[in-house]
């Protein structure tokens, strides 16, 4: 089964359309993971086509699972078509207690793109569609994390109505600072943010 989703054109930006990764998107991969920025995020950083494409089956193989739903972000033209190579990535990954209807979401969009608001159209799709009808992976949670000095991913939380739920204790060395738990649930409610520090784990957002 393949799922493609997209996210209508707005007056300044052109439309997206998010699908699973292919094996030829391993250059652009390693291209977008040559961003000093974006490694400072990721756990794990691509350097060669060959990491990329066993990255990419990695990916194909969650979707098989049914355990992880890793998105491509591409821009489209006028036409709705693709146009050139993915600039970004939304991923959905399932909790590891069987038992739990939560996930946790990451992302990242390549430096070529960054500001222009590509994250947040593509995180409140994906965000929609697995809190919605889809029966892949029925989940009611969804978990945001991202390093408290990440500032630029607690504004894409925002804008996608993931309300702050903790602040989660740095783990070094592997996650030196604090962290932010953002939650969004199946009916958005908006959960009161917790004053002491939550105890969840604390992995990077980016992965």
């Amino acid at each position: 089964m393949t799922v493609i989703l997209s996210a209508n054109p707005t007056a300044s930006a052109s439309a997206l359309r998010l699908r699973p990764w292919r094996a030829e998107d391993a250059t652009a991969l390693v291209t977008a993971h040559r961003d000093p920025l974006l490694r400072r995020w990721l756990t794990t950083s691509l350097v060669s086509e060959a990491e990329a494409r066993r990255w990419i089956d990695e990916q194909n193989q969650g979707w098989a699972d049914g355990v992880r739903f890793s998105f491509a972000i591409l821009e489209c033209g006028s036409d709705k078509n693709e146009v050139g190579d993915p600039v970004g990535h939304v991923v959905v990954k399932a909790s590891v207690d069987p038992t739990s209807a939560s996930a946790e979401v990451g992302y990242w969009t390549s430096a070529t793109v960054r500001g222009r608001g590509i994250a947040p159209r593509a995180l409140d799709v994906v965000s929609r569609w697995v809190l919605g009808s889809q029966r892949l992976m029925p989940l009611a949670r969804l978990d945001l994390l991202h390093a408290v000095d990440n500032h630029a991913s607690c504004r894409v939380a925002e804008k996608c109505r993931y309300a702050l739920r903790s602040v989660l204790p740095a783990q070094p060395p592997a996650f030196p600072t604090e962290g932010h738990l953002h939650v969004r649930t199946r009916r958005n409610r908006l959960l009161r943010p917790e004053s002491k520090q939550g105890q969840a784990r604390y992995p990077s957002i980016h992965q």
